[in-house]
């Protein structure tokens, strides 16, 4: 069945995981023959180009970020005259984005859905006429990361009524349906481009991919790398990428003495070109929901080294089979998994292959079936 699909994000335009993952899922249920409209309720602050020749349309509802809804801590902050019109323009304003979705929706045929993927957007979707749609919400973070932020709170509030919560893994869709959240279910990223055909040979270089935020964890990174790097002299580290920590880790490098062996090229638009001929990708993160970052490696037939931040982690990384992982946090774990594959190249080679081979199992076909059954479901 063909169906009008929304799937409605912050931002269309943003540089991030949930961007590509809605440009990817986009491009990948209109070959399908879906109908598939993007829309953001605010432009970028990072932001990225996906280009013009789109399978897909785009929409933005907001020239410029809205603010954040006022909430007077004390009594007499209701008396702010100036504070109560702003509040007053900011909710007119939701409402006109929102009536200005429900005109979207309203022109959708039977069995439309809208997929929401992060819950601020939510906020708008929930004031819009849903009449006859299916709505489904997505976290793209671990339910551990989430429950940590004010996030959670509003995934509580706004995605109670939804037809469906989907989570990147399983394990965060039992802890959902845990927490009171039922009707929640685990749906994995689509591996993001083909898996190129061949494998450069690996030189020692040790690639990261991501944007320069503290949840990254660049800083640790750095740290692990500069135990790994003593004794392996030749070696260099290269993390691709913008963002606002960029400045706080070229000093953390040159604190450090990194700054002959650490690289910090800026952002990439040819993951495969940023990958071919690396030794070992690492992922740092503090928290993560399914790392696209990690997929891509694999598929370039890169093997990882990454902290066990997340259910979405351990499941593309089988630690010892075709990654290693290390306790989050632990900068010594991450050094000395990082040394273990510096120093084997038999040891890289086997989960090399080993990751190449493993990775297939979140193919484009598997996952877009997996969503495909779900609006199925939803719909009966």
């Amino acid at each position: 069945m063909s169906r009008d699909i929304f799937i409605v994000s912050n931002s269309v335009d943003e540089l991030g995981g949930v961007s590509s993952w809605s440009h990817r899922m986009a491009e990948l249920l209109s070959a399908r023959g879906h109908r598939v409209q993007l829309v953001g309720i605010a432009p970028a602050v990072l932001h990225k180009d996906f280009g013009d020749d789109l399978s897909y349309g785009m929409t933005t509802l907001y020239q410029e970020r809205p603010a954040s809804a006022w909430t007077p801590r004390y009594p007499w902050q209701q008396l702010d005259v100036g504070a109560r019109r702003r509040e007053a323009k900011r909710v007119a304003g939701v409402r006109e984005a929102a009536a200005r979705m429900s005109r979207m929706f309203q022109d959708a045929g039977p069995g439309a859905v809208v997929i929401v993927t992060q819950v601020w957007a939510m906020e708008w979707v929930a004031q819009a006429d849903l009449k006859g749609l299916l709505v489904i919400g997505m976290t793209h973070e671990s339910y551990e990361t989430c429950r940590a932020t004010s996030r959670y709170g509003r995934v509580k509030r706004y995605y109670a009524d939804v037809d469906r919560l989907v989570a990147l893994t399983e394990e965060d869709a039992d802890a959902w349906i845990r927490d009171g959240m039922n009707s929640t279910c685990g749906i994995p990223n689509p591996l993001p481009f083909p898996l190129p055909e061949t494998v450069q040979p690996a030189t020692k270089t040790v690639v990261s991919i991501g944007r320069l935020a503290q949840e990254k964890g660049y800083d640790l990174l750095l740290e692990a790398w500069a135990l790994a790097v003593e004794r392996r002299p030749g070696w260099q580290l290269k993390i691709y990428g913008l963002g606002e920590e960029e400045e706080a880790l070229r000093a953390r490098c040159t604190e450090l003495g990194l700054d002959g062996s650490v690289e910090l090229p800026g952002r990439t638009d040819d993951v495969p070109g940023a990958l071919a001929g690396a030794a070992v990708f690492a992922m740092s993160s503090r928290g993560e929901g399914f790392p696209i970052s990690l997929m891509e490696a694999m598929a370039c037939g890169v093997p990882c080294v990454s902290f066990d931040c997340a259910p979405g982690v351990r499941e593309i990384i089988r630690d010892g089979e075709d990654g290693l992982l290390a306790p989050t946090g632990n900068t010594t774990a991450l050094a000395r998994q990082l040394g273990r594959l510096m120093d084997d190249r038999e040891l890289r080679d086997t989960m090399a292959k080993k990751a190449r081979e493993a990775i297939v199992r979140y193919s484009p076909e598997q996952v877009t079936a997996r969503w495909e059954q779900l609006f199925d479901l939803l719909d009966a």
